[in-house]
């Protein structure tokens, strides 16, 4: 059985959502990226909260409105790391560790928008530029706070925070070294289907509202777009 590709937050939600979408993103490559103007203004929004953070950068006039919370950011004492890229392998006795994210056996892989390193202490940021925090899930700060203990067995405590600075609205939670792992025992049986699914070649189609006429999987038989 040939392992499947390492997985991300993004990467296991879309195929729980639909493993047929999933697999026309992820695999045969039938949907390509589609650029929308709400996914370039999320862009360039996280690239002017990087530059500021890293470099001092003054921003853009468009996005001033974040320039508050990017200060209140900095205030906190630590070392700042922006676009931090992490990865997880699993050893040969099974067990998770730390490893680059290009590491040619890494498991999972994920990005942090802001990482603050105090000690035994750190703080995980992530920017949304979406309108609402309505259906926020705070599983991928958890992703990103279980690989940051492993990389860094001195951090103690983790406080993240997905920050809506549209909306102005903040999800917050903590977690500490005790149960940092634990968020990955809620991915087992996805993560196995996933891999029956690799293994098998069939990705079956879960439908829902969107499919007839808002999916670009037009090899889908529940797509509308194609009749």
């Amino acid at each position: 059985m040939a392992n499947p590709p390492a997985w991300s937050f993004s990467s296991i939600k879309l195929f729980s959502t639909c493993p047929k979408k999933y697999e026309s993103e992820r695999v045969t490559k039938e949907v390509g990226y589609q650029e929308t103007e709400a996914t370039l203004y999320g862009v360039q929004l996280h690239l002017a909260a990087e530059e500021y953070i890293r470099d001092g950068k003054e921003i853009d006039a468009r996005f001033a409105f974040i320039k508050p919370y990017l200060d209140n950011l900095n205030k906190i004492s630590g070392e700042k790391l922006c676009e931090l890229k992490v990865g997880i392998k699993k050893n040969d006795a099974g067990r998770l560790e730390y490893c680059d994210f290009d590491d040619a056996s890494v498991w999972f892989r994920g990005v942090a928008d802001l990482v603050i390193l105090d000690g035994d202490r750190a703080w995980i940021v992530d920017y949304k530029s979406g309108k609402s925090a309505k259906y926020a899930d705070i599983k991928q700060l958890a992703l990103m706070a279980a690989a940051l203990f492993l990389k860094h067995p001195e951090i103690k405590k983790i406080k993240t925070s997905l920050l809506f600075v549209v909306s102005k609205e903040f999800i917050k939670e903590d977690f500490t070294a005790a149960n940092g792992l634990d968020i990955f025992n809620t991915y087992s049986e996805l993560l196995t289907q996933r891999e029956i699914a690799y293994n098998t070649g069939v990705f079956n189609p879960k439908p829902n509202g969107l499919c007839r006429q808002w999916c670009s999987t037009l090899s889908c038989s529940h797509n509308g777009k194609n009749k």
